[in-house]
């Protein structure tokens, strides 16, 4: 009796199951971080309910419950839309969104009547509207998924989306004080009496993809150096214009939307994403030269000349010394501080602590209200996650196959990672305050839709660097939409990680 041997699968074929396999593990590993976020969300809701109501309701667990739907139906999308995406974005980022709802809705509680806190709806306050515009998030960066099959697509409206980022970042300064000013920062547009948007918020994604488009372009222009000074490699003169440029916009933003934070933020963004497509450290130090240099000179000019450079020198004046003025001009400062101190190592516990004494506890400094009752553990911990995100956002930057995606992931992470330093810095007293807004924490639907999109963007590109490799020969297939080098003429390169 003869037995037909069994074909040995072709490279092909044992390739497909070996992705199947590994999509099938991101996926299960990511479901596994996020129940595990959602439960860390549900408890810390049960210890505010018992902190400040002295009962736990049968109700605790409803937002969490909400949260897991909705971030359960992204899973579900990035699970068949971006399946080798990579696992650990999605639960870090859910938990921080998860505990600023949390947060908010301790707020809510804290700000009720003592007799009907136990029957305050989960959905009602800021934290039942930081929910609904978690929702709407969610929503926006799935569809952004399902629009955008490769991000190298979008380098085609790299100039529409440069031009547009512009425009947002200087609509706020032209606009009248009384829509667009809060707190001595011109950053916003207010409709009405109860909706705004921070336009800022989704500048930054645009000029992102503007700048990864332009300097993927022009990096090897930009490498060339003139001379070596100090055993660093300076680029020649008529390579500045770029950089001379961005940094005027960012002196403009300082000056006439008078804020340090979201000045910095924008040419940081640049100077960096252009380190990463030159590898000199020489625009790193222009840069710095620059920046530092033009804040100076807006804080010498606002002692002496005023006008619009003034509100940037009473900034500096008030976080050089806010106890000059605790009562008035230098109180915000001095609450966030005396929180962060009165929470020392282990804070006062969740719903423990007073952060209603907070001027703008729920947007600028939630992070110091957050600080007064989880402590110094508490907010290196909340530190270490924004750091895995942005840890996640550069490894996928390395990954990358393509100059574009490595360039564009690059920007991303690091402008996550500098928007929390400015707002940690601020709070701190480390830098003079500004008018940001704790990314995924803060109330406030503008920021909460820029950050997820900033996510999905980081999810497609982890999906398009994770791909397994199973092309004839070893190579992995090219996909259907061609890099930015080659949908617009020019030859392709990629720039070492």
């Amino acid at each position: 009796m003869t037995v037909a041997a069994t074909p040995a699968p072709s490279p092909a074929t044992a390739g497909e199951q070996s992705g199947v396999r590994l999509a099938r593990s991101r996926r299960n590993a990511e479901l596994s971080l996020l129940l595990l976020a959602m439960a860390l969300v549900a408890a810390y809701g049960a210890t505010v309910e018992a902190n400040l109501l002295d009962t736990v309701t049968p109700d605790f667990w409803m937002p969490a419950a909400a949260l897991g739907v909705v971030f359960l139906g992204l899973h579900l999308v990035i699970r068949f839309l971006a399946p080798f995406a990579d696992p650990a974005l999605l639960p870090a980022v859910a938990l921080l969104n998860g505990l600023g709802v949390g947060f908010l809705r301790r707020i809510d509680l804290g700000e009720a009547p003592v007799a009907d806190r136990e029957g305050l709806a989960t959905f009602a306050g800021q934290g039942g509207r930081q929910l609904a515009w978690t929702l709407g998030a969610v929503i926006l960066a799935a569809g952004l998924l399902a629009i955008m099959r490769d991000h190298r697509s979008i380098s085609r409206y790299a100039y529409t989306l440069g031009l547009a980022g512009i425009v947002l970042v200087m609509l706020p300064a032209v606009l009248p004080s009384k829509i667009s000013e809060r707190n001595g920062a011109k950053l916003w547009i207010q409709f009405g009496e109860s909706f705004s948007i921070q336009p800022g918020e989704f500048a930054k994604l645009a000029l992102l993809v503007f700048f990864a488009y332009y300097l993927v372009r022009k990096r090897e222009v930009l490498s060339l150096a003139s001379r070596r000074f100090l055993g660093i490699d300076f680029p020649r003169g008529r390579d500045l214009g770029p950089v001379v440029g961005v940094w005027l916009i960012s002196v403009l933003v300082l000056v006439f939307e008078k804020d340090l934070g979201t000045s910095l933020l924008y040419f940081g963004m640049f100077v960096v994403t252009l380190y990463i497509a030159t590898e000199r450290v020489s625009w790193l130090l222009i840069g710095l030269v620059l920046f530092f240099g033009g804040a100076y000179l807006a804080y010498v000019l606002g002692e002496t000349v005023g006008g619009p450079f003034a509100n940037f020198y009473l900034r500096a004046e008030i976080w050089l010394d806010p106890f000059a003025d605790p009562t008035d001009k230098g109180y915000q400062l001095v609450q966030g501080l005396l929180a962060l101190g009165t929470g020392g190592l282990f804070g006062a516990g969740p719903g423990g602590g007073q952060p209603g004494i907070l001027p703008e506890v729920q947007n600028d400094f939630i992070f110091a209200g957050i600080g007064e009752e989880l402590g110094l553990f508490g907010l290196s911990a909340l530190l270490v996650v924004y750091l895995l995100i942005v840890e996640r956002g550069l490894r996928a930057a390395l990954a990358v196959r393509d100059s574009f995606g490595k360039l564009l992931a690059g920007g991303l992470a690091f402008t996550l990672g500098l928007q929390v330093f400015v707002i940690v810095g601020g709070i701190s007293k480390l830098i003079p305050l500004t008018g940001q807004t704790t990314p995924f924490l803060s109330a406030g639907g503008s920021s909460l839709m820029a950050n997820w999109l900033l996510i999905a963007v980081l999810l497609r590109v982890s999906d398009g660097a994770h791909r397994p490799v199973t092309g004839a020969g070893g190579k992995a297939p090219r996909p259907s939409a061609g890099p930015p080098e080659q949908l617009h003429g020019a030859p392709t390169e990629v720039i070492k990680p």
